[in-house]
């Protein structure tokens, strides 16, 4: 079966916002789409030749998170260190302590990484800073497995990335859970 993918475009005041839905083609019958994903790509006037000069587009910077929820799967917490600078902060979902070290940043995937957490992005936001730094934040749902039991928790994510000597790290990552809904 083929994928399907549906786009808007709209520019309001310099800034491009697309959103968009990939719904893929399934090997079973009652296949449901794909959720909804909402994006939204802050540019500005010099960014409209994104590739002029080296500066990354929306997709390459998207692709940097598909690279590190690969790195997830491996189950391997230095693969996962590794996308992360030498002086990167990593503000963890599932932890109440800042890691500002890679021996910090191990020890945390470590932990997690048992769990087989894989992340699914409903709505992000990117925003390209310059030819060496970019911004991708919005909502992603992580499926997490504890006990044989899968659970699912939403979240909110921020990564900074910065480009040194042509590699994308990342220098600031936090994560949290998505706060329930409250009345105002």
């Amino acid at each position: 079966m083929q994928s399907k993918l549906r786009m808007r475009v709209a520019t309001v005041s310099g800034v491009v916002l697309l959103a968009g839905a990939v719904g893929a083609g399934a090997a079973v019958a009652d296949a449901s789409p794909a959720p909804a994903v909402q994006h939204s790509v802050t540019a500005s006037a010099w960014q409209d030749g994104a590739t002029q000069g080296g500066r990354p587009t929306q997709q390459q910077i998207a692709a940097l998170f598909d690279h590190w929820n690969a790195a997830l799967a491996t189950g391997n917490p230095e693969k996962v260190a590794d996308l992360y600078a030498t002086d990167a902060v990593l503000l963890p979902t599932l932890s109440p302590q800042i890691r500002t070290t890679r021996a910090e940043i191990v020890d945390y995937f470590a932990h997690l990484l048992p769990s087989h957490p894989q992340a699914v992005i409903t709505q992000e936001i990117i925003t390209v800073l310059d030819r060496n730094d970019a911004i991708n934040t919005g909502l992603y749902t992580f499926t997490l497995t504890q006990n044989g039991v899968q659970q699912q928790v939403p979240a909110r994510y921020t990564f900074v990335y910065r480009r040194t000597n042509g590699e994308w790290l990342i220098v600031n990552h936090h994560s949290s859970v998505v706060p329930e809904a409250s009345t105002p």
